[in-house]
């Protein structure tokens, strides 16, 4: 999800509560609350030699012994505009940092309204070879024999 989609949806539901949906279905606690909003660059070469550059909008959370802690539209919405002159883009594809036990990031998916809480779906994110066609092997086409070249004799 791009952060001006996820901006539309915060801004769409502003007394709603936070949480978050993990690729398991498990729903992040109540009381966590994204604890940072940072502009992540990577700037990096693929195994095929070409140089490539990614931006992302990262948010991560934290679950803290404050279980009456609550993070609203309008909270996370404020914390965005001050983030603004970091961000420097409304199409960063936004994604959540989340130790589920181990610390993941994990792309938005969509949203929803359940009761009081607009629920963000994360999705996973998977590994992808960017260079395939300069260094993967070809695979072998193997054509229909011949059957005028095929030697029946023993």
């Amino acid at each position: 999800m791009l952060l001006n989609e996820f901006k539309i949806l915060l801004a769409g539901f502003p007394t709603a509560n936070l949480r978050f949906r993990l690729p398991d279905g498990n729903l992040t606690p109540a009381h966590a609350h994204v604890t940072e909003v940072a502009r992540m660059d990577k700037h990096f070469i693929d195994c095929g030699g070409t140089v490539r550059r990614n931006s992302y909008c990262r948010l991560q959370t934290w679950v803290a012994h404050d279980v009456e802690h609550r993070l609203t539209a309008t909270k996370l919405l404020r914390i965005l505009e001050l983030a603004r002159p970091l961000l420097l883009s409304e199409t960063l594809e936004v994604d959540i940092e989340h130790e589920a036990p181990l610390i993941s990031q994990f792309p938005i998916a969509g949203g929803e309204v359940l009761g009081a809480e607009l629920v963000f779906q994360l999705a996973t994110r998977h590994t992808a070879c960017l260079a395939e066609e300069l260094c993967c092997p070809p695979t072998q086409q193997t054509a229909p024999a011949d059957p005028r070249k095929l030697n029946f004799r023993t």
